[in-house]
């Protein structure tokens, strides 16, 4: 079955561009022009990946991924944008994004984060291990439920947060690196520049400290990070 590739954007000339090179990779692409279509395509019918305008009539691409992860739509989403301030990245990030794609962008670059995309989908994070639960100290992560847990209190994890905090805690007092880690969850090491990582640590943080546990990721400055008991 050919990959099903969903594109929205308001730019007709964008939007025929990306289908046909889309298309010459052999992807099945659905192009949309604005967040309502792309709403109601992605409702009625199954994508492997969806790359969504930030800026589109309407609904725009942050209203579509807020809309759709709130149903629990966990489709890969990645995020077109002009707007290059970190604020912005963030946003997109937050509405629920996997990976964003600033504008102007050369079209090998953003097929080699779209293959990213697809591929994490169908990494397994708890592949080649025995499924039983993990624990470092109250911290418990559930691999086979995708569930995690400070002592009682369960974490409302997005599949992102709950991949990079099973990875930390598969890998408890081992510094993983900043590229190891976006191999891993990502597939794709997106530079030096990248914020990704460092704002999906901050979400895993937030969520922690508020279910009332004391700082367990720990930040090795210029190397990347480490899960540690309290």
């Amino acid at each position: 079955m050919p990959t099903r590739v969903l594109v929205a954007d308001d730019d007709r000339a964008i939007r025929e561009s990306l289908a046909r090179a889309l298309e010459l990779e052999g992807y099945e692409v659905t192009t949309v022009a604005d967040g309502v279509e792309a709403l109601t395509h992605a409702r009625r019918e199954a994508f492997d990946a969806l790359v969504l305008d930030v800026m589109m009539p309407g609904v725009d691409g942050l209203g579509v991924c807020r809309v759709l992860r709130g149903e629990d739509d966990r489709t890969p989403v990645l995020m077109l944008t002009a707007r290059v301030e970190t604020a912005d990245r963030v946003a997109g990030l937050d509405a629920g994004a996997d990976d964003y794609q600033p504008k102007p962008f050369e079209l090998d670059e953003l097929l080699a984060r779209l293959r990213a995309l697809l591929r994490r989908a169908s990494y397994l994070p708890g592949e080649g291990g025995d499924g039983a639960r993990l624990a470092v100290g109250p911290l418990v992560v559930d691999p086979a439920a995708r569930r995690a847990w400070w002592a009682e209190e369960e974490l409302t994890l997005s599949k992102t947060e709950f991949d990079l905090l099973e990875l930390l805690v598969r890998n408890e007092g081992i510094v993983l690196d900043h590229a190891t880690v976006y191999d891993r969850i990502w597939g794709y090491d997106f530079g030096a520049d990248s914020k990704n990582l460092a704002v999906y640590i901050g979400y895993l943080r937030r969520k922690l400290a508020a279910a009332g546990a004391p700082p367990v990721i720990h930040t090795v400055r210029g190397v990347g990070y480490t899960v540690r008991r309290p």
